[in-house]
């Protein structure tokens, strides 16, 4: 980085309250991203101002209950006893903070475009009450330029310049639910700002919740590194998907294949396949940036590609599934039952955002089968925009008279407290997504991989 100008009056008295640990936090949306990041930042001794559109979260989180299961109640309270956590609905109090750090959805739409509609409606509650020397930094994953062209017109439009009355900044997320091995305050924050003093506030700022900031030129190029970080885990998702196809064709284990692969100790990193996508950035984030190429007259062919092999798993398990059980029972899936065995989109975590067992649960009632689950984190699926239908169903026990009901369990979220020996024991037919059953040293006739 070239030398910076020497900062601003305004940077200057800000650089002083964060310095100070006086600055006033401010994280709107307390979800899987803003939730951790306001305890990192109340953990770093600043006081935070949490806000959320959940009154009842709200209430929750101000009585000291996390609703997220890797953030445990105690830290809640503590943050809350030392007078450094508070959960407001009343986004008046915009005003309050010296920083306002954004963690708001970038869902898609149904034509798989991204939807502003969380950010925007973000920066136009901020902006009547933004106030001088105020930092305001986008953490949600989105397209190159959001940052840019849609946060700072709508935080201008009251007379306020970027640069010169407030500061804007990019820092994208990186949290991974359920990572026992990283958390928000071990994982290097990558800052960019709109122009020198932006990057500098935020930089220092972020320097106090976090083991390292990674500055880059500009929140355009935050953006992108974002973006990169979720696409290079589809495609390669995505390869080792199309490899397990190929390989199944062939009579070759994939997951043999990947394990032996991985011995090499330089050039090749190791994933995984499965039955489908899941979470917020992943199955998402890359469709961002193949809507933002467009503007470009760039093709993003292998993005592209790659949510297609990845979209298509789903399809490819329940047709499995049902060869399997043809085999079995010689009529397919029309009039079975099938147990389904997780609904979070990856292990020991309860969320369920994305999920491929959502999918797999339409796909698997559309042939004229019953669908259950079990899920030790979800106790019942949560209202979710494409999969209506399925709110409110309740996870069912996991016991071996309740397994000899189903004609097949399908395992999609291989969770740890799983008693597979004992579903293996008991269940008539297992279809394994997630080579739960191989690691648990198990096999046998009625244990099939997809």
């Amino acid at each position: 980085m070239p030398d910076q100008p020497t900062p601003s009056t305004l940077a200057t008295t800000l650089l002083e309250r964060i310095a100070a640990g006086s600055a006033l936090v401010g994280i709107v949306g307390l979800g899987y991203v803003g939730l951790p990041l306001a305890l990192a930042a109340a953990r770093a001794g600043l006081p935070v101002l949490g806000f959320d559109i959940d009154a009842a979260r709200v209430a929750q989180f101000n009585a000291g209950t996390s609703f997220i299961s890797h953030i445990p109640t105690e830290a809640l309270h503590a943050a809350a006893r030392a007078g450094r956590f508070e959960a407001t609905a009343d986004f008046a109090r915009l005003d309050e903070p010296d920083a306002i750090l954004i963690c708001v959805p970038t869902p898609l739409t149904r034509q798989r475009e991204p939807d502003m509609t969380f950010i925007e409606r973000t920066a136009r509650a901020i902006a009547p009450r933004l106030r001088r020397g105020q930092l305001v930094a986008l953490e949600s994953t989105t397209w190159p330029g959001t940052t840019d062209e849609v946060m700072r017109p709508i935080l201008e439009a009251g007379g306020l310049r970027s640069g010169a009355d407030f500061f804007l900044a990019y820092s994208p997320e990186r949290e991974d639910p359920g990572n026992g091995a990283y958390d928000t305050a071990t994982i290097p924050k990558v800052v960019g700002g709109d122009g020198a003093d932006a990057l500098r506030v935020a930089e220092a700022l972020y320097a106090r919740l976090v083991v390292r900031t990674v500055p880059v030129s500009s929140t355009r190029t935050a953006e992108a590194v974002k973006l990169t970080e979720n696409i290079f885990r589809s495609v390669n998702i995505a390869l080792v998907n199309e490899l397990k196809l190929i390989y199944d064709a062939m009579g070759i284990d994939v997951w043999e294949v990947i394990e032996a692969a991985k011995t090499k100790p330089f050039g090749f990193m190791p994933f995984y396949p499965g039955p489908g996508l899941g979470g917020h950035c992943v199955p998402i984030d890359p469709f961002y940036l193949t809507w933002k190429a467009r503007e470009f007259d760039r093709p993003t062919r292998f993005v592209e590609l790659a949510g297609e092999i990845n979209t298509a798993m789903p399809a490819h398990v329940v047709d499995r599934l049902a060869l399997a059980l043809d085999r079995q029972r010689g009529r397919g899936l029309n009039g079975a039952r099938i147990l389904l065995i997780g609904v979070a989109y990856k292990k020991n975590i309860e969320d369920t955002r994305e999920s491929p067992s959502l999918r797999l649960m339409d796909l698997i009632e559309a042939r004229g089968a019953a669908c259950d689950f079990h899920d030790p984190f979800v106790p019942a699926i949560p209202p979710t925009r494409e999969h209506a239908a399925l709110a409110g169903r309740p996870s069912r026990p996991l016991d071996p008279a309740a397994l000899a009901a189903y004609d097949a369990v399908l395992i999609a979220t291989d969770h740890d407290g799983i008693d597979y020996p004992a579903l293996a024991g008991a269940a008539r037919l297992v279809v394994d997504t997630r080579n739960a059953m191989a690691r648990a040293g198990l096999s046998g006739d009625h244990i099939v991989k997809a």
